[in-house]
């Protein structure tokens, strides 16, 4: 059988249907008795060859950053917990660094997704040192895709059981890393897209602060929004981090390696966009009391639903939103949520319209857009 690569443009949340793989496609698997790690795989390329052969250089515009150090993308691929017969999705592979490592490992399948098609003669390269239908090219951009029927059916595990023998791991754009973080916790909560096919770990490079942000604990300056998503949703943790003295071009800022293993439960059980709206308007004054930032969430004449919040949560109303826990903020987010169902139109509420309505004025205009609809 001759060796295919498959490349697919960038068409939202469609993909190929040879790109995916059915059981009787996928060859069978035993550990320890079948090695998929290819055996001539083309040496590393320095930052001359990828210049001089490819005319590569890194494109600031889509904060490109290559990671040539063969140690740290074996440390990263290692943190990931790749091993041989997994299925891995790698994004932004570049120039392919980290999925050398990744086929040295040994997957069953491997996909790539890249945007920039200058490095696809390179990615070709590792596909033709790989295995048949081993390695296989996706070109588009990340946020365009929900991946949701990339991997084998047979693979699928149920949310309570371990994870699946499915991995995800990307040095990513700073650009991107932030958005995409949000777009997957919001697919892990819903069970949607790839995690439909379970719990699967997450490997992902994010600036350092960015990071910082995400395992910041209570009491902590950093504490965020991004914080209160992260790890109300799975278990975060920065596995360690790389200076950017690593990168071509090296960055200004220090790189974090970090996992993420989705929770069986969440922290807070309420729906995705609930909860992230909540978590947002409370650290929209981050320095100021909580009862000053959850004001947002109530139209002018509903005010006294902000004092009832507390009153019901149990929650101090003077303290700052960097002083609560994720248990306190479920508290408060579970009250909101029944504000929200006994008064029609208050969650649509935006505080930021330009005029301030009443919820009868809401409701007013809401029924005047549906009419011309």
């Amino acid at each position: 059988m001759s060796k295919e690569k498959i490349i697919t443009t960038g068409i939202k949340n469609v993909l190929h249907p040879s790109l995916v793989k059915t059981p009787t496609q996928v060859p069978s698997f035993t550990p320890g008795k079948v090695s998929l790690i290819p055996s001539r795989l083309p040496p590393l390329p320095t930052i001359r060859d990828l210049v001089r052969i490819y005319r590569v250089r890194a494109r600031r515009s889509l904060s490109q950053n290559f990671l040539l150090n063969k140690s740290i993308n074996e440390k990263i691929v290692t943190s990931a917990g790749i091993q041989n017969g997994d299925h891995v999705l790698e994004i932004g592979p570049g120039p392919g660094n980290i999925t050398r490592q990744i086929l040295e490992r040994g997957p069953q399948q491997l996909f790539v997704l890249e945007k920039d098609r200058r490095f696809l003669p390179m990615l070709e390269m590792l596909a033709d040192a790989a295995y048949p239908d081993q390695m296989k090219i996706i070109v588009g951009d990340v946020m365009d895709y929900t991946f949701d029927s990339l991997f084998p059916e047979h693979l699928k595990k149920e949310w309570h059981e371990e994870s699946p023998p499915i991995r995800i791991i990307g040095n990513l754009p700073f650009n991107v890393s932030t958005p995409l973080i949000i777009k997957w916790l919001r697919m892990m909560s819903d069970h949607s897209g790839f995690y439909r096919m379970g719990r699967i770990p997450l490997t992902l490079t994010f600036q350092r602060e960015v990071a910082e942000r995400m395992v910041a604990p209570v009491m902590d300056y950093q504490r965020s929004r991004l914080s209160i998503m992260c790890q109300h949703l799975c278990h975060v943790k920065i596995r360690f981090n790389i200076k950017g003295k690593s990168f071509v071009p090296a960055p200004n800022v220090d790189v974090a390696v970090v996992k993420f293993i989705p929770l069986i439960q969440p922290k807070i059980v309420l729906p995705f966009n609930v909860v992230e709206k909540f978590v947002r308007h409370l650290f929209i004054f981050r320095n100021k009391q909580i009862r000053k930032c959850l004001q947002t969430l109530f139209p002018k004449d509903m005010h006294d639903l902000n004092e009832e919040l507390f009153i019901k949560s149990g929650i101090e109303r003077d303290l700052r939103p960097t002083m609560l826990s994720i248990d306190e903020i479920g508290a408060l987010c579970h009250v909101y949520n029944e504000f929200c169902m006994e008064n029609k139109g208050l969650f649509e509420f935006n505080y930021q319209a330009k005029k301030t309505l009443s919820v009868s004025e809401f409701l007013h205009k809401q029924d005047a857009w549906i009419n011309e609809d």
